[in-house]
C-alpha cells in the first residue's frame, strides 16, 4: 500500500470512530431518531471511500488486431 492509501485508511478509521462515538453519546441521551437518520449516510460514505481505495482495472484500447498467418514455403 502506498502512503496515500495508508493516510486515507487512517483518516477513514478516525472519522468512523468519531461518528460512531457521537452516535453512542446521542443514543445515551435518547436521540435515537438522529442516529436512524444519519446511519444510511455514514454507510454510503464508508462504501464510497472503500470503493475509491480499490485499484482501478486498466481498460483495453478497443482496437483488435487480426492474427497474421505465418509465411510458408512459396508464399509471397
Amino acid at each position: 500500500m502506498s502512503r496515500k492509501q495508508i493516510a486515507a485508511a487512517t483518516a477513514l478509521a478516525l472519522v468512523t470512530l468519531v461518528v460512531f462515538g457521537w452516535s453512542v453519546v446521542m443514543a445515551a441521551m435518547g436521540h435515537a431518531a438522529l442516529i436512524a437518520a444519519v446511519a444510511p449516510v455514514l454507510g454510503l460514505t464508508v462504501a464510497q471511500v472503500l470503493r475509491s481505495l480499490r485499484p482501478k482495472p486498466t481498460q483495453a484500447s478497443g482496437y483488435r488486431l487480426e492474427a497474421v498467418p505465418d509465411k510458408e514455403d512459396g508464399t509471397p
